[in-house]
């Protein structure tokens, strides 16, 4: 049988953002692919010679606009481990109710732009109104809709307040109620199961051995989580990492549904807890030393790697994004495929290559 080379991307209507994929086919089925990226390089890292290490948390929340908040988040523990910084409990659970915010907002632009893959706009709308109620919630505590600009090297810039914690409560309930409808119809809707079911399968051995991370691995049954690690105030807080034994399409789908409401209830727990006190300390001199920081984007582990030699310019800085450790994963599951499934196996991944190329 012939083969057909198909490119895929970079501009295609399902893709957010550009990422190339050379498709041999025969007929309608993928036999091979092969990924191109490069696209969108903006070298990020190299700006540690000309940010100083405090200027540089913004450029960290700019290497992804959608998880732009765990990103100044690792960035800061990194720095703050080298230094010895001890950061305020309060600021801890203030992060953690951030960075829950940012992993509700991402999963919620996540099934709009997969059910605009397969055709459902109705639903694809649905989702993003609930997303921008709360983007409204980040903008009334932070100032910002998607890029926070918080996060500082130890603690944070802004409180929340008596007030606008018990306003956050109650229009998370609203919320809450809203992705319960929603989520509803991505688990229980024949069209959507018909699109999902059964496509790209990743058995769990394979998703460990790829290196999979995220609801990518947690939907193949590994119990993978960086927030069990205890960073911010996850060590204080109850929750288990959801997972699914299928390893398709659809568990990939019921993974970040279930998420949407563990972190709504992280969340409440964080704000029962918060304790009184100071939000930032006072950072003096420069790092000097070297540390990895890892923690739980809403896409998967995230590693910050950061090398300082004691002025106010660190020497390094590294960044392993879960799209990079995750697009092996989708090489693997693309031959066998139809061609028509090829978009919603690229979505199912949650493709962030601005981050994954910096």
């Amino acid at each position: 049988m012939a083969r057909t080379v198909i490119p895929f991307g970079p501009q295609h209507p399902v893709l957010p953002e550009p990422i190339m994929l050379d498709l041999v086919v025969e007929d309608e089925k993928v036999v091979e692919a092969i990924p191109k990226i490069g696209f969108v390089h903006r070298g990020l890292e190299k700006l540690v010679e000309k940010k100083d290490f405090h200027e540089f948390v913004f450029v960290a929340e700019r290497v992804c606009g959608i998880c732009s908040f765990i990103h100044g988040q690792t960035y800061c523990q990194a720095v703050e481990q080298i230094m010895g910084v001890a950061v305020p409990p309060r600021a801890h659970y203030l992060r953690t109710i951030w960075g829950e915010l940012s992993r509700l907002h991402s999963h919620l632009l996540w099934l709009g732009l997969l059910a605009d893959g397969f055709g459902f706009e109705s639903l694809f709308m649905h989702s993003w109104r609930v997303r921008e109620k709360v983007l409204n919630i980040i903008e009334a505590t932070t100032g910002g809709r998607v890029i926070f600009g918080t996060c500082k090297v130890g603690g944070v810039r802004r409180d929340i307040d008596t007030a606008a914690m018990q306003s956050l409560l109650a229009q998370l309930a609203v919320i809450e109620k809203d992705m319960r409808e929603i989520v509803d119809v991505f688990l229980e809707d024949n069209s959507v199961k018909r699109r999902l079911c059964g496509v790209g399968v990743l058995a769990k051995d394979d998703a460990y051995q790829l290196g999979c991370v995220g609801p990518m691995a947690r939907a193949s049954g590994l119990t993978q989580d960086m927030r069990q690690l205890g960073y911010a105030a996850f060590g204080e807080l109850t929750f288990q990492p959801i997972t699914r034994p299928e390893g398709d399409s659809f568990a990939r789908c019921a993974v970040r549904c279930g998420e949407l409401f563990q972190s709504v209830d992280l969340i409440r727990q964080a704000a029962a807890r918060l304790p009184t006190g100071e939000i930032e300390v006072k950072v003096t001199g420069n790092p000097n030393g070297e540390f990895a920081a890892r923690t739980e984007q809403p896409r998967g582990e995230v590693v910050y790697y950061v090398k300082a030699n004691g002025t106010k310019n660190l020497q390094r800085f590294r960044v392993r994004t879960p799209t990079f450790a995750n697009i092996p994963a989708l090489v693997k599951l693309l031959p066998g495929c139809d061609l028509a499934d090829v978009p919603i196996l690229v979505l199912t991944i949650d493709p962030c290559i601005s981050c994954t190329e910096r």
